[in-house]
């Protein structure tokens, strides 16, 4: 696989700000010609470095405010069930395995921090195979701009 380039990975930076924009509008922007634009995003694609087009949904405007992450230590003998039943639990939006102090890392969303703890305590605290849960609720959120650069 040949490396990406510099124009490679603007138009990845581009595309990570807003997916949505035009393609003509994104090659005038960059100063690249719009057939080149087409081609390297086809070829990015066909390699597996686009994998999709999505949108990101601000869910505090669906009464999802409150956010949360959880660290869960699991029994490995109950592992697969358990993370079946987690992965059902509506206030769920990621599970990460994960090395060190837990073995799972939950990002949560729900309309409260009073309903998130209750997830994690009541629910998720409760499913075969959770040992230890220990939930974290978010205060602030801070999304850094990503600049896709070619590593020296």
């Amino acid at each position: 696989m040949s490396k990406l380039d510099e124009i490679d990975m603007k138009i990845l930076t581009a595309l990570h700000e807003d997916a949505s924009v035009s393609v003509p509008e994104m090659s005038k922007k960059l100063g690249i010609n719009l057939s080149v634009a087409y081609s390297r995003i086809k070829r990015l694609q066909k390699r597996g470095v686009i994998s999709r087009f999505t949108i990101s949904v601000d869910e505090t405007k669906l009464g999802l405010g409150a956010s949360a992450v959880a660290g869960l230590n699991i029994d490995p003998k109950l592992r697969e069930d358990a993370l079946k039943e987690i992965e059902k639990i509506e206030a769920v939006r990621i599970v990460r395995e994960v090395t060190g102090r837990f073995d799972l890392i939950l990002s949560m969303r729900g309309s409260s921090l009073d309903e998130l703890h209750k997830t994690v305590y009541e629910v998720i605290g409760r499913i075969p195979g959770v040992m230890h849960v220990e939930v974290f609720m978010e205060v602030s959120r801070h999304i850094p701009h990503v600049d896709y650069r070619i590593s020296e």
